[in-house]
């Protein structure tokens, strides 16, 4: 079972360090489904251990998987919202002309004094 532990502080230690970059967050998540996958891979090989134990780790470790792949979804979503503020909250400057206050073809007003 020291599998099970050591993957347990690897989650625990890796996804709660509260970097401000989300891309290496993601980075982090899916190096460590990498490190879960290959555990899965060599539990098949893993002669130690009968057939209950086995399928106990292999569920244990494909729910962390899942909890991984939940959290990059998380991590997406919120980079998402806030791309969408920032596109929102964009200056007057970056609007198209609508002739309201900001002429266009057809709708100026030329001034000559």
């Amino acid at each position: 079972m020291s599998g099970i532990t050591s993957v347990s502080s690897m989650i625990g230690s890796d996804t709660g360090n509260g970097g401000s970059d989300v891309s290496s967050q993601i980075n982090s998540l899916n190096k460590q489904i990498q490190k879960i996958t290959q555990q899965l891979k060599d539990l098949s090989g893993n002669d130690e251990l009968n057939k209950q134990q086995k399928a106990e780790q292999q569920q244990l470790l494909e729910a962390q998987v899942q909890l991984l792949m939940a959290q990059i979804q998380q991590l997406q979503q919120q980079q998402e919202e806030k791309q969408q503020v920032m596109q929102e909250s964009s200056p007057l400057a970056e609007r198209p002309a609508d002739g309201i206050n900001r002429p266009n073809d057809t709708n100026s007003l030329d001034v000559y004094i």
